[in-house]
């Protein structure tokens, strides 16, 4: 009967000691919660990391066709890669699919081209020359796709990597315990940081290591060669465990996150005086050269004898030299160091249905699709012609444009064109229905979630304050129940003040515990500020108050002052990228754009006026005399304009062309300022092809109609 009682005694205190070691979360049991890491990681890397799957599926079908042995040297980076990268592939089947891949185009486009030629069309080498450019960039695609899922591995765990150690000294601070540390910084850090802790913790659970110390000294292995400073920060927090003394230990933990901050700034500080010249001559050979170039396009092709086709400069345009600047960005991209960068995941925001939703694309189609039509109108405006009873083509003066001179509308010369001005005008639809289909997709997709984003950022900065206010009540002794009544009469007009009220009504009104006021899924505060910041020093408090208000109040100080920390040193690094990112952004939607409009003038002055002569030798039997040119036929033989690219392609691949270069260098600029940031990207698309497109389709426009008047009145004049 003794016996009896003595182990229901046990059992009764081994389950309550259990629970107060183990029940820092409400409900949560420590077997409960390892037992699900491994469900946990499998699903969040199924649903985070979706584009990853779709990479692994690839290589493992297509990957093992072609046998490939590698150079050691290229084995083990690729391998490093992939480790990086989190796939389960091997390093030679990612090389079989991009000879696949090259391969697969390759012969497909040959076989297309013979069938064309058989046909008797005659030999497509323009396509057979487009579609092995196509190859051999498929080839660099997934052949590098690697080294771009491991930078983007990087930057998203990177950016995490100063909260992560910023709550495990927190947390070490009042419980000397590195696991639990750990399993609460993988609970509360965004991912994919928080999927590689919970990785750490389930290798101990499955016994692959001894103690936790094992395991993450062997995933700190990992960072050794991207984020030495993530990597002595931790050692640091380890090393706290062997100190004695308390002030020692506490003092070891705060030098933890000074070397981490330390490291970051000055690993950003480097990575800024590194890409100023790349960047530079990327903008220069990318962006000037071929745009100047075109200045010339127009001359060359006639003085080649129309060697030079519209088809050509659209490959070159927007194949050939979009692919080059592809290249030289992701250059500059992969150098850029972890630890810095935007730290929320898109998917946990409530609004992320309407960044998934493809709803904005069919309404954005809507509205630009008929100014597409309407772009296109001089390409099938013959063949309509006929069917609706109107001419083929007007001439200018008919329609009262003779100022522009003698040419015709859409100015088809002897089956080639379009050369009027007319029909260059009207290509400005094309680029203009596709800049705005992106430009409005993406702001209906990306608009309230920035807001919502902005709106949290703002609410955080002033948290930051009434953290440091609500330990200072804390550590007056006052409960923290009434300390949020305190803190809220406090914080009167500010963001925050609502959020201090809900919790004390939830707790005075709905007589719900601290932990359900702040957390219940219905009413909580968190609800109303979905925040990771707030609801991670809100469940910090939690654990603190257990420890006693002394605790609480100096968790949710220490959090203050370093989260005021960690956002001085991200102004410091933004003023540092300011020069860099400001100068990159005036390039893409000012100076591009405006350079290129005025070249698309350019091209309708040079074809107008050689428009104009061509009908002047036709009427004139080419004897007219030009003063101090000779006669007209002598300048039309030596410029045949049939020879030359109309402007209406040449503007169409120029607008696309612009349209590339700001997705290309948007996407660069997000990542050199935020890391990988997917809203961000997005947006900042949205906000620069309005801006940039619209500067170049306004500069185009008035760039055509000025030259063309001028040419016009030109050579009215000297005609003589």
């Amino acid at each position: 009967m003794v016996d009896k009682d003595v182990k229901d005694i046990l059992k009764k205190y081994s389950r309550k000691i259990e629970q107060e070691v183990h029940g820092f979360e409400a409900g949560s049991a420590q077997g409960k919660q390892n037992a699900e890491i491994s469900q946990e990681f499998l699903q969040f890397k199924k649903d985070m990391m979706p584009e990853l799957s779709k990479y692994e599926k690839w290589v493992r079908s297509l990957g093992n066709f072609v046998k490939i042995r590698l150079a050691p040297k290229d084995e083990a980076r690729i391998s490093k890669q992939l480790e990086i990268a989190h796939l389960e592939v091997s390093p030679g089947e990612v090389v079989g699919l991009a000879i696949m891949g090259f391969l697969g185009v390759f012969f497909i486009s040959i076989l297309i081209s013979i069938a064309i030629w058989l046909f008797g069309v005659g030999f497509p080498f323009l396509f057979l020359f487009l579609m092995l450019i196509s190859s051999f960039f498929l080839f660099y695609y997934f052949y590098s796709m690697p080294a771009r899922l491991a930078v983007r591995w990087r930057l998203k765990a990177g950016s995490q990597m100063v909260p992560a150690i910023l709550y495990t000294v927190i947390y070490m601070k009042h419980t000397s315990n590195l696991e639990r540390a750990v399993d609460f910084v993988s609970r509360h850090v965004d991912a994919p940081l928080s999927l590689d802790l919970k990785k750490v913790l389930w290798d101990v659970e499955t016994g692959k290591y001894s103690s936790i110390k094992d395991s993450l000294d062997d995933y700190l292995d990992f960072w050794k060669e991207n984020s030495i400073e993530f990597v002595e920060s931790f050692h640091l927090i380890e090393s706290s465990l062997y100190e004695p003394k308390e002030a020692r230990r506490i003092q070891i933990l705060e030098r933890a996150l000074r070397v981490i901050l330390d490291g970051v700034y000055e690993k950003m500080l480097r990575y800024t005086h590194t890409i100023k010249s790349p960047l530079t001559n990327l903008y220069m050979l990318g962006i000037v050269l071929p745009t100047l170039g075109l200045a010339l396009l127009p001359l060359a092709s006639t003085l080649l004898g129309g060697v030079i086709k519209w088809t050509h400069v659209f490959v070159g345009f927007n194949i050939i030299i979009p692919f080059f600047v592809f290249y030289l960005t992701t250059q500059v991209m992969l150098k850029r160091p972890g630890g810095y960068g935007e730290t929320s995941l898109l998917e946990r925001n409530p609004l992320y249905y309407k960044y998934k939703s493809n709803k904005p694309y069919l309404k954005a189609g809507l509205v630009c699709f008929p100014f597409l039509l309407l772009g296109l109108l001089p390409l099938f405006f013959r063949s309509l012609a006929g069917l609706i009873g109107l001419n083929e083509d007007y001439a200018l003066a008919d329609l009262g444009l003779g100022v522009f001179g003698k040419g015709n509308l859409f100015g088809f010369i002897n089956g080639s064109g379009p050369f009027g001005v007319g029909a260059l005008i009207l290509s400005l639809f094309v680029p203009f229905s596709i800049a705005m289909f992106f430009a409005l997709s993406f702001s209906l997709k990306t608009k309230e979630l920035i807001k919502a984003r902005d709106r949290t950022k703002d609410l955080e900065k002033e948290f930051n304050s009434s953290l440091f206010t609500l330990g200072n009540r804390l550590g007056d002794g006052t409960p923290a129940e009434i300390a949020f009544a305190k803190v809220a009469e406090s914080t009167k007009g500010q963001k925050t003040e609502n959020f201090f009220k809900i919790v004390h009504t939830n707790i005075q009104s709905m007589g719900m515990s601290l932990e359900q006021a702040i957390f219940n899924p219905k009413r909580g505060a968190l609800v109303y500020y979905p925040s990771s910041l707030i609801a991670t020093s809100m469940r910090i408090l939690i654990e603190g108050v257990k420890k006693g208000l002394d605790v609480a109040a100096q968790s949710l100080m220490s959090i203050s002052e370093y989260v005021r920390n960690i956002q001085k040193i991200n102004e410091r690094l933004r003023d540092l990228l300011a020069d860099v990112v400001s100068d990159m952004k005036s390039n893409m939607v000012f100076l591009a754009p405006l350079l290129a409009g005025i070249v698309v003038g350019l091209a309708s002055m040079i074809t107008g006026i050689l428009g104009q002569l061509k009908n002047m030798t036709e009427i004139g039997g080419g004897g007219t005399a030009i003063a101090g040119f000779g006669t007209v036929g002598g300048i039309t033989r030596l410029f045949d304009i049939v020879n030359m690219i109309p402007p209406y392609f040449m503007q169409i691949a120029i607008g696309i062309y612009i349209i590339q270069i700001i997705f290309i260098l948007t996407r660069t600029l997000v990542v050199i300022d935020a890391g990988e940031d997917k809203l961000k990207q997005t947006y900042e698309i949205s906000r620069n092809l309005i801006k940039g497109g619209l500067l170049y389709l306004i500069t185009a426009f008035i760039s055509i109609i000025a030259l063309s008047l001028l040419a016009g009145i030109a050579l009215g004049g000297l005609v003589g």
